[in-house]
């Protein structure tokens, strides 16, 4: 076993990605850092549910462009439910290492870093809830090792995803982006996401800034991602869908309980998707977000609802 923690008060780390955060973000966690099979160095948030009867662990798993910083509101809310919540940065990512190889940013390849963090942390089961990419790996994850996963939440994404949604985070993931100040970040922010989220304020994009940039040695602000990340969806080889993400969601949805939870304005994972996912699985339960697109952040009220109880139904 190769994994290194560190305590640190989770008001400061939190103010790190999200200044100002809601009060439950003063929870602690640590920091846990293992390595790869391949010799990265890869990150996550660990956040100790409370003391009390055990409850399975709960793993998060964020989008192609984001982090752990995504959970800094949703973790913390379930740890506080007596689960332990780990919040993955995956490689490439925020705090975990840029891959030289950017062939290896793949769902298997990250599907694999999931499954070495489980093993060194003696975690044998859990429940995953994964945004967008995060909901691809978890389901990768279920052709690898489904007895890893208990249950799943899948946050607005699925086997079948929209052509729409796929063209649209082309036009900015990777493309690299330098501001010199937060308040040009926010601006960042909320350019490539309003028409998703079109009641955030100032305040959220502010937040939204704080998870997704970080300052270089130079000063600027930078994205906290490694741009080769997006040359699968820039060259074509992220397709809407294929036989193996069918089987791989057949495999996980029929076999395990599952939670589709979906934005009203999902350009993603539009109704004909959904559709279709009821279809493939009927026993898959539902929750639509209104007035939210691509992907609902898991802190709106009927996003909080559904996965409460959800897990609610989960050991």
């Amino acid at each position: 076993m190769s994994v290194q923690v560190q305590e640190h008060d989770g008001a400061q780390a939190a103010r790190h990605f999200h200044p100002g955060g809601a009060a439950d973000g003063a929870r602690q966690f640590n920091d846990v850092s293992y390595t790869s099979d391949d010799g990265l160095t890869l990150y996550a948030r660990d956040y100790p549910g409370h003391s009390g009867p055990a409850r399975l662990p709960v793993i998060c798993i964020h989008g192609l462009t984001r982090n752990s910083g995504d959970f800094d509101e949703l973790a913390p809310w379930i740890a506080g439910q007596g689960r332990r919540v780990l919040a993955l940065d995956v490689r490439g990512r925020g705090q975990s290492a840029r891959d030289p190889d950017p062939a290896h940013y793949n769902p298997a390849v990250y599907a694999g870093d999931v499954i070495k963090l489980a093993h060194d942390l003696g975690i044998e089961r859990a429940v995953f809830v994964g945004t967008s990419m995060g909901g691809i790996i978890t389901m990768t994850l279920a052709l690898r090792r489904l007895k890893l996963i208990a249950a799943a939440v899948l946050n607005d994404v699925g086997p079948v995803i929209s052509q729409k949604g796929l063209s649209r985070i082309a036009t900015y993931a990777g493309k690299g982006a330098t501001m010199m100040t937060w308040e040009q970040a926010a601006e960042y922010m909320r350019d490539i996401n309003q028409p998703a989220f079109p009641s955030n304020d100032m305040t959220e994009w502010n937040k939204w800034a704080r998870r997704a940039f970080s300052e270089n040695d130079a000063g600027q602000l930078v994205l906290h991602y490694d741009p080769n990340i997006a040359l699968p969806l820039q060259t074509g080889k992220l397709k809407p869908s294929s036989w193996m993400s069918r089987l791989a969601f057949r495999r996980l949805a029929r076999n395990r309980p599952t939670l589709l939870v979906r934005g009203s304005l999902s350009d993603l994972v539009e109704q004909e998707q959904a559709s279709y996912m009821q279809r493939a699985a009927p026993t898959m339960q539902y929750a639509e977000v209104p007035g939210v697109g691509h992907a609902p952040m898991l802190t709106e009220a009927p996003a909080r609802q559904a996965i409460e109880r959800f897990l609610g139904q989960v050991d």
